[in-house]
């Protein structure tokens, strides 16, 4: 029971979240692999309350499975976005679209309140994304806005942080509707 209620107050804060940056669709759609049997069982069977039960079935098991069939089919985490690079033959990260990058940011503010409670500042979950180091394992320009983005909610708050992102998938909405325009005129 635990477990449920975790991801599912979890997923309701990702929603809210989506929602403050302009992409209630990815809110509402969010995470709902979650409760598929290979990731809610192992969920329930490793669950502790305080950290993700992926950690808890690493540790057990040497990998987690729930974990490899979540970020398979959840396009927010910068893991699903590899790909074998024609010039290298070797995988490596691909930039990813706006929309799914705002998810992603939505997402770590959520597990940041959820996992820290009453310990959550604005500044969590850039430190969690600093101690992680895990802009090294994704596309440039990936990693540099989503510090952008979770420096601004560090230093100036959820206002302006969530401005910043709304803004950011406007305005690559706004582009792929203009390349797509372009396209058509061709």
């Amino acid at each position: 029971m635990g477990h449920f209620l975790t991801i599912t107050k979890h997923r309701h804060a990702v929603m809210k979240n989506c929602f403050r940056a302009g992409i209630p669709w990815r809110g509402l759609v969010h995470d709902l692999s979650k409760y598929s049997p290979t990731e809610f069982f192992n969920g329930v069977r490793y669950f502790q309350g305080d950290r993700s039960p992926n950690e808890g079935e690493r540790e057990a098991k040497g990998y987690s499975e729930a974990w490899m069939h979540h970020k398979g089919r959840n396009r927010h985490h910068f893991e699903y976005w590899t790909d074998v690079n024609p010039a290298t033959h070797r995988y490596e990260p691909v930039e990813m679209p706006a929309v799914f990058l705002a998810e992603m940011f939505c997402d770590r503010v959520a597990a940041s309140k959820i996992y820290k409670k009453d310990k959550y500042t604005d500044a969590s979950a850039l430190e969690y994304f600093n101690r992680a180091r895990t802009r090294d394992k994704m596309h440039p320009v990936t990693g540099e806005k989503l510090e952008r983005w979770l420096t601004a909610l560090a230093g100036e708050g959820e206002d302006a942080a969530f401005r910043l992102v709304r803004d950011e998938v406007k305005r690559a909405k706004a582009e792929k509707r203009a390349k797509k325009k372009e396209k058509k005129r061709r």
